[in-house]
Order: C-alpha cells, then sequence, then structure tokens
C-alpha cells in the first residue's frame, strides 16, 4: 500500500513535471528570438542551428541604420508606437477612471441599465467593429493618421470599467459623506480625494492602456494605409519583412527578431518596476461592489 505522503510526493512531481514541460513549449519561441536576435551570422528565416555562432549587436545596429533603411524606417515606427501608446494610455486613464467613479458614486437614471448594456457589449470581441470604424475615420478623414489611431485605441475605454469600479467600491462613502459636509464638490471630491487612494487601480489601468496600443497589430493595420510607410507602428512595420515578395524575409528576419525582442524590453521593465502596484490594483478591483 502507498502511504498518504508518497501519494503525496508522486502527485506533486507529476505536477512539477508537467508545468516545467509547459513553461519550456511557452518559453521557447522567445528564447529562440532572443537568441537570434543576437546572431550576426544568420539572416533567416531558417536556421540549422538553436544558439548563435557568433553573437553581437549588428542586427539591433541595422534597425536604425543600414541599408534600405528609408524604406524600414525602425526609429520613426518606434516613435509612433509610443505616441500614440502613450496618448491613448493618458486618454484611457482618464475616461476610464471618470466613468468607473460615476457609476461607483452616482446614482442615477438608468445607471445599472448602462452598465448592463457596457457588460453585454464587452462580451463581444473588440475586432467585430473594426469595418464600421474604418468607415467612420474614413468619413471625417481620421484614417491613416496617428492621431485618428490614438482616438480608436481610447473612445470606448470607458466600457472597461469593471475592474476599476470594483476597486472605487471599497473606498470607504464616509470620506465622501465627511468631505460633502465640508463643502466639497465631487469633482474636488474625484481628483482630491479618490484619486489619492487609488493608486493601485491607477497603475493597473494606465499599463493595461499603455499594452493595448504598445503591442497591437490588427486595428492598426486597418486604419494606417499599406503605402504610408512613415505612420507605421512597430507592428506594421517589422511584419512588412515578412512579405514574400523580393526575397524580404530572407535579407530581415534576424533585424524581425531584433525588432520583436526590442519592443519588448519596456513592457517587461514597467511590469518588473510596477509589478507590487498591479497585482494590488487587480486584487482590489476584484473585490465586489
Amino acid at each position: 500500500m502507498i502511504g498518504l505522503r508518497s501519494k503525496r510526493i508522486i502527485s506533486d512531481t507529476v505536477i512539477y513535471i508537467v508545468l516545467t514541460l509547459l513553461v519550456v513549449i511557452w518559453l521557447f519561441p522567445l528564447v529562440w528570438m532572443i537568441l537570434k536576435a543576437f546572431d550576426v551570422l544568420w539572416t533567416g528565416p531558417y536556421s540549422p542551428t538553436i544558439f548563435p555562432e557568433m553573437m553581437g549587436m549588428t542586427n539591433f545596429k541595422n534597425l536604425f541604420g543600414g541599408e534600405g533603411y528609408q524604406n524600414y524606417p525602425y526609429g520613426q515606427w518606434l516613435l509612433n508606437t509610443f505616441f500614440v501608446a502613450l496618448g491613448s494610455c493618458v486618454i484611457s486613464t482618464l475616461l476610464t477612471l471618470m466613468v468607473s467613479f460615476a457609476l461607483s458614486r452616482l446614482r442615477f437614471k438608468a445607471r445599472k441599465k448602462l452598465m448592463n448594456i457596457a457588460l453585454i457589449l464587452g462580451l463581444f470581441p473588440g475586432f467585430l467593429s473594426i469595418i464600421a470604424l474604418l468607415y467612420i475615420f474614413t468619413e471625417f478623414n481620421l484614417d491613416n493618421s496617428l492621431f485618428g489611431l490614438t482616438l480608436a485605441y481610447s473612445l470606448a475605454s470607458g466600457m472597461g470599467y469593471y475592474v476599476v469600479k470594483g476597486f472605487f467600491d471599497t473606498v470607504p462613502i464616509a470620506i465622501d459623506e465627511a468631505a460633502r459636509i465640508d463643502g466639497a464638490t465631487k469633482n474636488r471630491i474625484f481628483w482630491r480625494m479618490i484619486i489619492p487612494l487609488s493608486k493601485p487601480i491607477i497603475i493597473y489601468t494606465i499599463l493595461t492602456a499603455f499594452i493595448g496600443p504598445w503591442c497591437d497589430f490588427i486595428l492598426a493595420k486597418v486604419l494606417i494605409n499599406p503605402s504610408a510607410v512613415e505612420n507605421f507602428t512597430v507592428a506594421i512595420g517589422i511584419q512588412q519583412w515578412l512579405a514574400t515578395d523580393d526575397n524580404v524575409i530572407s535579407r530581415k528576419f534576424a533585424q524581425f527578431c531584433a525588432g520583436g525582442t526590442l519592443i519588448s524590453v519596456p513592457i517587461v521593465l514597467l511590469y518588473m518596476i510596477m509589478q507590487k502596484f498591479y497585482v494590488a490594483g487587480i486584487t482590489g478591483g476584484a473585490a465586489k461592489g
């Protein structure tokens, strides 16, 4: 007979083996991309070895100069991506915080109906509205522009109020009542009292609002004209290096890996620096309101 302790050891061993295999499967493409980004002898897309025979920064240097840079200006794409992500982050964060505060603290007619409508609409994938969004933006000449792309990422952000509202619900309502007795308006309560007490959820909102535009490909690909190379984001730009015409893929695949590695660095650093606040925000916002 196998004892309880032995069963537990066997069970834990099997679980750790399975989890280790899953981690290896999940991390292998990322590790391979990073290794190939530093491989100075490899062009791609197929490589006979996993580990580079010679490592260097050549591929990263070629991102910002070298042959055909005017047709593939990675530096400009990086600035475009930062502009769109930062602008969308600011607008989305403000909209989400204000909508969440209104739904958490204010009581008005049709409040619950609006919340239910937003919840139901949120069940549908966002890319279902891309064609309609393209026609609307074309009508107002907002397509093929970084400003229009920023608006496209930001305008519906208020519908993602669920987590932030849940966090605001955990802030005692007595604070609002005491402030109103002292003559504070709802606007002053929001900016001077609720916002300073909500640092974790604000950081969570900023991170999620920044990461979406920074990494997105589909919406940017639809709204930006393929001929407007100067308006590309990084996601669109490096995808062009994987085109099958004129052997671009054989010449640019190493730079594709370098570009993909470089664009991931800011996100990794943000998560490492703000992980504590991110976890506190999402767990606090998950509380029942």
